[in-house]
């Protein structure tokens, strides 16, 4: 019997339009251009505006993006995993809300939370719903918005971080396309040097919890640097090693865009050049769980039907994984 794998058949996207730029920030924080571009390669990032605007918002765009270009309808989609760290409520899940948005009434929905590395672990979820043939249409999305939880007075979290989302398809295949192989791992030991420190059960909003700035993003960079430099470097020649990938075999390493020194470590770990790793952290910054699949959607022309791809990442927790995948369609021009 051919074995049934879950292939990414379509992407979809969304960036917001106000850019907030490196030399804008200068006048914010006590930063600098050349210093955020030197630590970061980030230059600008995107932030959502108008009242009222969540998570939710910048996922319907990229869904609808994704219904048009896959020429799907809305009724068939079965299932909607949602990716995100900043869902527009406690609950419902922004999952359900999008699928209300864009009109998938026959689709069960719910979010999934393993910040930067939601996006990855949400597609090896989804992807199993199909191997087993359960189901035929697969949305994954990721996406933040982060600058609702980052404080703009704190240039250790403030020069990293936008908002944006985008959404893939999942569709069966028996041709050898698809999901291939994964690793994911989590460390919760890693919880205190990446989090947002209230507004869960543990410290609920309280005038305490607001006036210590503790629902804003914290981070203790040197520490997290360290172990994401580990980690998500091990982690993607580990899964080469796994699938006895030779550099040459890869087409295209996929990293979570965080910080341009962690992915330079990634890919030199792997043997591979830079000319083979999408990257467009320079222009959205890191928008967690938007930021794997915002590079498909940014790259989706270069990408070529049976292209070896690995996609890594490492996130707040924590978490970090690879999943190995052989694309699965050309883009039309």
């Amino acid at each position: 019997m051919t074995k049934i794998r879950a292939a990414i058949t379509g992407v979809g996207g969304y960036v917001p339009e106000y850019i907030l730029t490196n030399s804008e920030l200068e006048k914010m924080v006590d930063t600098t251009d050349e210093w955020i571009t030197t630590r970061t390669g980030i230059k600008e990032r995107r932030l959502l505006k108008g009242e009222g605007m969540g998570t939710s918002h910048m996922m319907e765009k990229a869904v609808n993006e994704l219904l048009h270009k896959t020429r799907t309808n809305p009724l068939e989609i079965d299932l909607v995993i949602c990716c995100t760290t900043t869902p527009d409520m406690v609950f419902p899940a922004t999952g359900n809300l999008v699928s209300d948005m864009c009109g998938l009434k026959n689709a069960f929905s719910y979010d999934l939370n393993a910040a930067c590395s939601g996006f990855i672990f949400g597609l090896v979820t989804g992807s199993q719903f199909i191997e087993t043939g359960k189901y035929k249409k697969v949305i994954v999305l990721g996406g933040d918005k982060m600058s609702s939880i980052i404080n703009y007075k704190d240039r250790t979290t403030c020069i990293i971080f936008g908002d944006g989302a985008a959404a893939v398809l999942l569709e069966p295949d028996t041709s050898g396309n698809g999901i291939l192989d994964s690793i994911l791992r989590t460390d919760g030991s890693g919880a205190q040097y990446l989090c947002q420190k209230a507004g869960g059960s543990r410290r609920p909003p309280s005038i305490e919890t607001v006036t210590n700035n503790e629902h804003y993003a914290y981070q203790e960079g040197a520490t997290v640097f360290k172990y994401a430099v580990a980690n998500m470097a091990d982690v993607s020649v580990q899964i080469m090693k796994q699938n006895n990938l030779k550099p040459e075999d890869i087409a295209w390493l996929a990293p979570h865009q965080a910080n341009k020194r962690i992915i330079s470590a990634t890919y030199e770990r792997m043997g591979i050049g830079e000319e083979k790793v999408l990257m467009n952290i320079e222009r959205y910054g890191n928008t967690t769980n938007g930021t794997i699949p915002l590079l498909l959607w940014d790259f989706e022309k270069k990408l070529k039907k049976g292209d070896n791809i690995i996609m890594s990442a490492f996130g707040g927790g924590f978490t970090w994984g690879a999943v190995y995948l052989k694309w699965a369609y050309n883009a039309s021009e």
